[in-house]
């Protein structure tokens, strides 16, 4: 059997590297000076493909350091989880704690002085190095217990982090917390949910938090053919699904739960019909019983593009999936995801949904300063083997009502692209945008530099391998002083 998310783009390279002698087409912008860093899935060793899922594999970071216009370095680390460093003969330094000892493969931040990468469901959140050799697993100081989430939003006024993390073992609750810009909790808040949904991303305005509790659930047949032997696997799931969903397990049976998960053992989430489709709306000093609940169409929604209010509404812009994991549990292919605006009416209590782009995209951005704001410009890559927008950007205008495509070619694949300003006050498309672009001919990658305004490429820093196709990264500026 073939397995999509091991071949072509997707292919994991086997080597880690440390360049220096970069190639650069154009000219990188003077105003760029930190790190460009993003994070996927590399699995390690042999890989059943009949059984791999993409969001599994074991977490690699790619950095590019950016300076006086120039490439100074390209560095590719695998995130030295315990199964990872086990993979590569070595031994960790550290204790480990979180629910497996699956390395951190989904993003990757800067905040409070360390670079973290990060991942979710309850695995924990890993430090690394400005080098990207890892230190260890973070747990913000102690402030946080049970894992966090990989797609915090940072309050452009006040640069804390605000996350909503699931974890089977919390029962029917998810986790709102603030961490600080001294990298430690200030606040944590359990908010009670139906049952024990896959909530991977949440949404932030300037007086709200968003929750999306949507029907991908936990799988207690998927979780038992993981971690039990097969003549145990009745009793397990019945015990599983007795108490999913129901209580909270206490951290010392998390603790003794089995380690090692690699990227050969099934993923614990599919598709659940029988769950309601609703997003809460919670004032961002509030609690679970100040949570309002408005019910929208059965569908799945990996990552909202932005939020913001407006009067008594709550405006959603999201990336809409008609379904997850029902069909395929190898990965997100259940439909074309499109760019839908969800507008929850406080007032009325009902939710008014809107097509704005039906082209199948992922992977949205806006620029960081707008994050809870009305945003007037928003940029996703075309996704989908052999669609018409293969090899494209697109950049939608909010305000003009139309959008802007920029295709790299049917031979490209494209990442997740980032924007950064040309400076702190420029206009919201006053930037560049930075995303890996592959080439399928020479089995090559490059980060690709584009103005942001005309999605015209800017520069290019060419590297000699594959940057496997993976999901979410940032620029890191280079701290002043």
């Amino acid at each position: 059997m073939t397995n999509r998310y091991l071949e072509d783009s997707f292919a994991p390279v086997s080597e880690e590297f440390t360049l220096t002698d970069l190639e650069v087409t154009g000219a990188i912008p003077e105003y760029l000076d930190g790190r460009y860093l993003r994070n996927g899935p590399n699995p390690i060793g042999e890989i059943d493909p009949e059984l791999y899922h993409w969001f599994i594999g074991d977490g690699m970071v790619h950095g590019m350091r950016l300076r006086d216009g120039k490439a100074q370095w390209y560095r590719n680390r695998w995130v030295r989880s315990p199964h990872a460093a086990r993979m590569l003969g070595e031994t960790p330094s550290y204790r480990h704690f979180g629910i497996s000892g699956m390395g951190a493969n989904t993003n990757v931040v800067g905040h409070a002085g360390k670079t973290l990468a990060l991942v979710e469901g309850g695995v924990a959140t890993f430090e690394l190095t400005d080098e990207l050799d890892t230190v260890g697993p973070c747990d913000f100081d102690g402030t946080i217990t049970g894992g966090y989430t990989a797609h915090p939003k940072r309050d452009p006024e006040t640069g804390e982090l605000h996350a909503v993390s699931y974890n089977l073992y919390r029962g029917n609750t998810v986790q709102y917390s603030v961490i600080g810009v001294d990298g430690r909790a200030r606040r944590t808040v359990d908010i009670e949910v139906t049952g024990s949904p896959m909530m991977h991303d949440f949404s932030l305005t300037e007086r709200h938090v968003v929750f999306y509790d949507l029907p991908v659930t936990f799988d207690s047949r998927q979780a038992a053919e993981m971690t039990v032997p097969r003549g145990l696997r009745l009793p397990a799931r019945l015990l599983l699904s007795a108490l999913i969903g129901r209580v909270r397990i206490p951290d010392p049976i998390s603790a003794r739960t089995p380690s090692g998960m690699s990227a050969d053992r099934r993923f614990p989430y599919s598709w659940n019909a029988r769950y309601p489709a609703r997003v809460g709306v919670m004032p961002r000093d509030g609690g679970s019983a100040d949570v309002r609940w408005f019910d929208v169409e059965p569908c799945y929604v990996f990552h909202p593009m932005n939020a913001y209010d407006d009067g008594d509404t709550v405006v959603l812009d999201v990336i809409r999936h008609p379904k997850m994991f029902d069909t395929d549990h190898l990965g997100p292919n259940e439909g074309p995801p499109t760019l839908d605006r969800w507008t929850v009416d406080l007032a009325d209590g009902k939710v008014r949904e809107s097509r704005i782009d039906d082209r199948a995209q992922e992977f949205p951005r806006v620029d960081e300063r707008l994050v809870g704001k009305r945003h007037r410009y928003g940029y996703a890559p075309a996704v989908g083997e052999g669609t018409a927008g293969a090899g494209t950007l697109l950049k939608h205008d909010f305000v003009g009502g139309d959008s802007q495509a920029r295709s790299f070619g049917v031979e490209k694949a494209l990442g997740e692209f980032v924007f950064h300003p040309s400076a702190p006050d420029a206009a919201e498309d006053d930037g560049v945008l930075m995303g890996y672009v592959y080439d399928r001919p020479t089995d090559r990658s490059e980060l690709a530099i584009l103005d942001a305004r005309t999605l015209d490429q800017i520069a290019a820093v060419k590297l000699p391998h594959r940057v496997p196709a993976g999901f979410h990264g940032n620029w890191v500026p280079t701290p002043v002083g």
